[in-house]
């Protein structure tokens, strides 16, 4: 006799839907080609095409600059046609493109031109996909759907490195040859993109009186402070190569940096999913700012560090701070949208981390040379707890805002 089910007990949690374990596989195999390249290009540009650093910054200075301001123009388009699949499509495309091309490069400015390739496909690609994420999941999944995006985005930086190491210390030291099997799991990512997700219809419109005017960048006040606290703490957050340069400085000897480096995002891995459903069952606002107090707190000790096991103590510390707000960053930009604008909203939030990414590295780079490493890491950490005062003041809790009891 079957017995009548128990009214107390918490509803049972539903299934992801296919669509965002396709985008989670669709990242998980673009990272893995990624991180097969991206280590060894300034090695391959320096030694093997003779480029000086001076080109090697211009390179990626001109690449991420480019991602940045296409990802709004990418997500403001997506929002007007109404179509967030073909633009993911072309933007894996030409990443996929770049990767014989800089194969194939013979100079340093073949180089540029695949990698201006591969961050117009990033540009194109990023924000609508945020956006078909977003949509393919109620509200109170969308934690859970970008924390399967970020783990397996991260995934893919650990599987990527060690496949390059296996092959370079086992098979051929010819970067070009790596650079052609890189092509391999970005043609996976074109089929897991193209046959497994599907295109969402609108299945969160606001109500009038929640909409979010119709210009290409206007956006409502609680957005426009919720943008700023992400820009207050981006200004903070600078290039993780500052933290690679403190592991040097205590001894850490260059062939364990890439062990390091895969111990930071195998935590980001772990970590992302399991946060993605708090986000969804404690509220985004306690994962974004628990997330920023622990990267705050880890700056800080970054700078006051003097052993290398701390060094590897706080890179594995540093990863939760990942895994705790990537998920539910991307889900609150959601929150705080309905669909027909959501494109522009990620490219909104993208071009902001973007737009802050540089100065905070230029920042850290002149504080350390001028006042040494705990005034540069103490500073980043500064910002981070502002970013914490705005967030807690400005940015006010949604209603209802996913699991939360506030």
């Amino acid at each position: 006799m079957s017995s009548l089910p128990d009214p107390s007990a918490p509803p049972a949690r539903k299934r992801l839907p296919a669509t965002v374990w396709a985008l989670g596989w669709v990242s998980f195999f673009t990272d893995v080609s990624t991180e097969i390249i991206y280590p060894l290009l300034p090695l391959f540009l320096t030694t093997t095409l003779g480029a000086s650093m001076a080109f090697v910054g211009v390179i990626e200075g001109i690449a991420e600059s480019t991602a940045s301001l296409l990802k709004i123009a990418s997500g403001w388009w997506s929002d007007k046609v109404r179509k967030r699949k073909p633009l993911m499509i072309a933007g894996y495309g030409l990443s996929s493109l770049s990767r014989p091309l800089i194969a194939l490069a013979a100079t340093g400015w073949a180089v540029l031109g695949a990698r201006f390739l591969d961050r117009i496909g990033k540009g194109l690609r990023s924000s609508p996909r945020d956006a078909l994420l977003a949509a393919s999941v109620d509200r109170d999944q969308r934690g859970a759907a970008f924390g399967v995006q970020r783990m397996m985005d991260n995934a893919g930086a650990v599987v990527g490195p060690l496949i390059a190491w296996v092959l370079l210390g086992w098979f051929t030291m010819d970067f070009r040859v790596l650079f052609w099997i890189a092509t391999v799991p970005m043609l996976a990512a074109m089929l897991a993109l193209i046959f497994g997700a599907k295109e969402q219809r609108e299945i969160d419109p606001a109500p009038a009186k929640d909409k979010v005017p119709t210009a290409p960048f206007a956006m409502t006040r609680p957005f426009k402070n919720y943008l700023g606290a992400v820009l207050l703490f981006t200004l903070g957050n600078s290039s993780d190569a500052f933290l690679l340069l403190r592991a040097q400085a205590f001894g850490i000897p260059a062939s364990s940096l890439p062990l390091l480096w895969m111990v930071l995002n195998l935590v980001k891995s772990v970590s992302s999913y399991p946060a993605g459903v708090l986000s969804d069952r404690l509220g985004r606002r306690r994962l974004i700012v628990g997330g920023w107090c622990i990267y705050a707190v880890v700056y800080a000790c970054f700078g006051f560090a003097s052993e290398a096991w701390h060094i590897w103590g706080l890179f594995l510390i540093y990863g939760l701070f990942f895994g705790m707000t990537e998920s539910a960053e991307r889900a609150l930009v959601a929150d705080f949208s309905p669909d027909a604008q959501r494109g522009r909203a990620f490219g909104a939030f993208n071009f902001v981390t973007g737009l802050g990414a540089l100065p905070a590295s230029l920042l850290m780079g002149w504080l350390w040379s001028a006042y040494g490493p705990v005034a540069a890491f103490g500073t980043g950490a500064a910002f981070a707890l502002a970013a914490v005062l705005w967030f807690l003041l400005k940015v006010k809790p949604l209603s209802p805002e996913p699991g939360s009891i506030e």
